[in-house]
């Protein structure tokens, strides 16, 4: 479930010139901070916020980001469908390769624009596989009449044989 925002940031803020840390050689390191509001990282992926620090390492092979942000998103419970709100924290550690990058999944090319927001995509789906959580104690939807059992209490389960445990109800009587 994607909100329908009329603002958000353009995904450009996530593409980091690094050309200094490429001309200036292995060991350099360049710390960034994030505090992005809404943003469309990709057509499929919209983050209500971006935070955290990235630190850009310069190494031999290209440049190594690694970061801890937290990222919050909107979508639904994949327990009982409610809308719901979660921060997500992801970790990131990924080399962008300058000399090699067609044997690299993210590379660097001669223009020295090092872009985050596929890393970041990955990660966030990655992080929320599973899907979204209203809350840890969910109970879900019933299966026979749909109803929200967090929000009523359903007598149609209780009511219900389940045809798959009949021989057992024989064997009872």
């Amino acid at each position: 479930m994607q909100p329908n925002h009329l603002h958000y940031v353009n995904n450009r803020v996530l593409k980091l010139n690094v050309g200094f840390l490429l001309s200036s050689g292995p060991g350099n390191v360049h710390d960034t901070a994030f505090d992005i509001p809404v943003i469309q990282v990709a057509d499929d992926l919209l983050l209500n916020a971006v935070r955290g620090p990235v630190r850009l390492s310069r190494t031999k092979e290209g440049i190594l980001a690694q970061g801890t942000l937290e990222v919050s998103l909107d979508g639904e419970c994949y327990r009982c469908l409610e809308p719901v709100t979660q921060l997500v924290t992801i970790t990131i550690e990924e080399l962008f390769a300058y000399q090699h990058p067609t044997a690299a999944e993210f590379h660097l090319d001669d223009t020295g624009i090092l872009d985050l927001a596929p890393l970041l995509r990955a990660e966030v789906l990655l992080a929320t596989a599973r899907g979204l959580l209203c809350r840890p104690d969910c109970k879900g939807l019933c299966p026979t009449c749909g109803a929200n059992l967090n929000q009523t209490v359903c007598t149609c389960a209780l009511d219900a044989d389940d045809p798959r445990l009949a021989q057992l109800k024989r064997w009872l009587k």
